[in-house]
C-alpha cells in the first residue's frame, strides 16, 4: 500500500478537529495528530479535567497511543501536528519517543518548550533534536484558545 503524503495544513486541520473536542467538553482546547507515513496513527485532545490527570495533555496521550500503534516506543520517522507549542513536559516526552518532527500552530508564550519560553529541542546536550515547524494554520489554533478563555472569563 502506498501512503499518501497530505500537507502540514491538512494534518494540521486534523489536529483542530481534536482541539474542538476538548472545547466541547471544556478542556483546553489542544489537538494533536501523529502521523506516520503519510497515515495519521493517533489523535488525541487535552484531558486533564476529565481524568483528574494533569499529565492527561493531548501529545502524551497521542504519544501513547503511536507506540501502541507501531509496537514500539521510538517514534523516530513520525511527525507530530498540534494546534498549541507544547509544554515542558510533553517537549521532553516527544524528545524521549524520537519524534522526527514538531510542527505546531500557535506559539505558547507562557509554557512554551520548544523555543518560545524554552528551547528544549536545540539543547545539544540531548541525543535527539526533532526539527520544528511553527505557525502552521496559527490563525485559527490561537483563535480558539482565544475563545475558550474569553468565555470562561465571562462565565466567572
Amino acid at each position: 500500500m502506498i501512503a499518501e503524503f497530505r500537507p502540514h495544513e491538512y494534518y494540521m486541520q486534523q489536529a483542530v478537529a481534536e482541539a474542538k473536542k476538548a472545547y466541547e467538553i471544556d478542556e483546553v482546547p489542544v489537538g494533536t495528530v501523529i502521523v506516520s507515513e503519510g497515515k495519521i496513527i493517533a489523535r488525541a485532545h487535552n484531558q486533564r479535567e476529565m481524568l483528574l490527570d494533569p499529565t492527561a495533555h493531548a501529545e502524551m496521550i497521542a504519544i501513547t497511543q503511536a507506540a501502541s500503534y507501531l509496537q514500539n516506543w521510538r517514534l523516530s520517522n513520525t511527525t507530530i501536528y498540534v494546534t498549541l507549542e507544547p509544554c515542558a513536559m510533553c517537549t521532553g516526552a516527544l524528545i524521549q519517543a524520537r519524534v522526527k518532527n514538531i510542527v505546531f500552530g500557535a506559539k505558547d508564550e507562557k509554557y512554551g518548550a520548544c523555543d518560545s519560553v524554552l528551547g528544549l529541542v536545540n539543547n545539544p546536550r540531548f541525543n535527539h533534536q526533532p526539527a520544528i515547524l511553527s505557525g502552521v494554520l496559527e490563525g485559527e489554533c490561537r483563535l480558539l484558545l482565544k475563545q475558550f478563555f474569553l468565555e470562561r472569563c465571562r462565565s466567572g
